[in-house]
Protein backbone atom coordinates (compact mmCIF):
# COMPACT_ATOMS: atom_id res chain seq x y z
CA UNK A 1 0.00 0.00 0.00
CA UNK A 2 0.75 3.46 -0.54
CA UNK A 3 0.16 6.99 0.37
CA UNK A 4 -0.15 9.36 -1.94
CA UNK A 5 0.20 13.37 -1.24
CA UNK A 6 -1.55 15.73 -3.02
CA UNK A 7 -0.65 19.81 -2.29
CA UNK A 8 -2.90 21.32 -4.80
CA UNK A 9 -1.68 25.12 -5.29
CA UNK A 10 -3.93 25.64 -7.81
CA UNK A 11 -7.05 25.12 -6.00
CA UNK A 12 -9.34 25.94 -9.02
CA UNK A 13 -8.51 21.98 -10.09
CA UNK A 14 -9.88 20.70 -7.21
CA UNK A 15 -12.78 18.96 -8.92
CA UNK A 16 -10.93 17.75 -12.12
CA UNK A 17 -8.45 16.56 -9.90
CA UNK A 18 -10.47 14.10 -7.63
CA UNK A 19 -12.76 13.46 -10.72
CA UNK A 20 -9.59 12.28 -12.30
CA UNK A 21 -8.89 10.20 -9.36
CA UNK A 22 -11.80 8.61 -8.99
CA UNK A 23 -11.81 7.64 -12.64
CA UNK A 24 -8.33 5.85 -12.65
CA UNK A 25 -9.80 3.98 -9.54
CA UNK A 26 -9.02 5.24 -6.37
CA UNK A 27 -12.06 5.21 -4.03
CA UNK A 28 -11.52 7.64 -1.50
CA UNK A 29 -9.30 10.56 -0.19
CA UNK A 30 -9.13 13.48 2.79
CA UNK A 31 -8.89 16.56 1.34
CA UNK A 32 -8.14 19.22 4.00
CA UNK A 33 -6.95 23.03 4.00
CA UNK A 34 -3.62 23.67 3.99
CA UNK A 35 -1.14 26.70 3.82
CA UNK A 36 2.66 26.48 3.15
CA UNK A 37 5.46 28.22 5.55
CA UNK A 38 6.04 30.90 3.24
CA UNK A 39 3.18 32.28 2.53
CA UNK A 40 2.31 31.99 6.51
CA UNK A 41 5.20 33.75 7.22
CA UNK A 42 4.37 36.36 4.88
CA UNK A 43 0.96 36.95 6.18
CA UNK A 44 2.52 38.45 9.64
CA UNK A 45 2.74 41.94 9.44
CA UNK A 46 5.30 42.04 12.90
CA UNK A 47 8.13 40.52 11.08
CA UNK A 48 10.87 42.24 10.49
CA UNK A 49 13.46 39.91 9.46
CA UNK A 50 15.18 41.24 6.73
CA UNK A 51 15.48 37.67 4.98
CA UNK A 52 12.10 37.69 4.91
CA UNK A 53 10.74 40.84 2.76
CA UNK A 54 13.16 39.36 0.25
CA UNK A 55 11.40 36.56 -0.12
CA UNK A 56 7.96 37.91 -0.32
CA UNK A 57 8.57 38.00 -3.69
CA UNK A 58 8.97 34.57 -4.29
CA UNK A 59 5.01 33.74 -2.72
CA UNK A 60 1.98 33.97 -4.71
CA UNK A 61 -0.30 36.63 -3.45
CA UNK A 62 -2.82 35.17 -5.55
CA UNK A 63 -2.96 31.52 -4.18
CA UNK A 64 -1.96 31.99 -0.16
CA UNK A 65 -3.77 28.74 0.30
CA UNK A 66 -4.37 25.20 -0.96
CA UNK A 67 -5.80 22.13 -0.76
CA UNK A 68 -3.92 18.87 0.57
CA UNK A 69 -5.28 15.09 -0.68
CA UNK A 70 -4.29 12.46 1.35
CA UNK A 71 -5.23 9.19 0.03
CA UNK A 72 -3.97 5.40 -0.06
CA UNK A 73 -4.00 3.34 -2.51
CA UNK A 74 -3.33 -0.68 -2.31
CA UNK A 75 -0.46 -1.14 -5.74
CA UNK A 76 2.00 0.17 -7.75
CA UNK A 77 -0.29 -0.35 -10.37
CA UNK A 78 -2.71 1.81 -9.04
CA UNK A 79 -0.65 4.72 -7.35
CA UNK A 80 1.06 5.01 -11.37
CA UNK A 81 -2.35 5.47 -12.59
CA UNK A 82 -3.45 7.90 -10.06
CA UNK A 83 -0.21 10.04 -10.86
CA UNK A 84 -0.98 9.89 -14.48
CA UNK A 85 -4.72 11.06 -13.70
CA UNK A 86 -3.50 13.80 -11.63
CA UNK A 87 -0.89 14.81 -14.48
CA UNK A 88 -3.58 15.00 -16.91
CA UNK A 89 -4.96 17.72 -15.08
CA UNK A 90 -2.43 20.06 -13.41
CA UNK A 91 0.86 18.79 -15.34
CA UNK A 92 4.16 17.91 -14.01
CA UNK A 93 3.79 20.78 -11.07
CA UNK A 94 7.25 21.63 -12.70
CA UNK A 95 6.39 25.76 -12.26
CA UNK A 96 6.93 27.85 -9.01
CA UNK A 97 3.83 27.49 -6.87
CA UNK A 98 1.75 24.91 -8.57
CA UNK A 99 1.99 22.49 -5.60
CA UNK A 100 3.93 19.03 -4.83
CA UNK A 101 2.81 15.30 -5.31
CA UNK A 102 4.84 12.40 -3.20
CA UNK A 103 4.13 9.42 -2.16
CA UNK A 104 4.92 7.23 0.81
CA UNK A 105 5.26 3.31 1.23
CA UNK A 106 2.93 2.31 4.14
CA UNK A 107 3.20 -0.90 6.66
CA UNK A 108 0.22 -1.28 8.51
CA UNK A 109 -2.71 0.63 7.87
CA UNK A 110 -5.99 0.55 10.21
CA UNK A 111 -9.83 1.16 9.83
CA UNK A 112 -9.34 1.50 5.69
CA UNK A 113 -12.72 -0.07 4.28
CA UNK A 114 -12.26 -2.27 1.36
Amino acid sequence: MYALVLVLNMTEYLEDVLEALVKSGVTGATIIDSQGMGSALMSYENVEAPIFGSLKAFFDREHPYNKTIFSIVESEELLDQAIESVRSVVGDLDKPNEGLLFTVPLGKVMGLRK
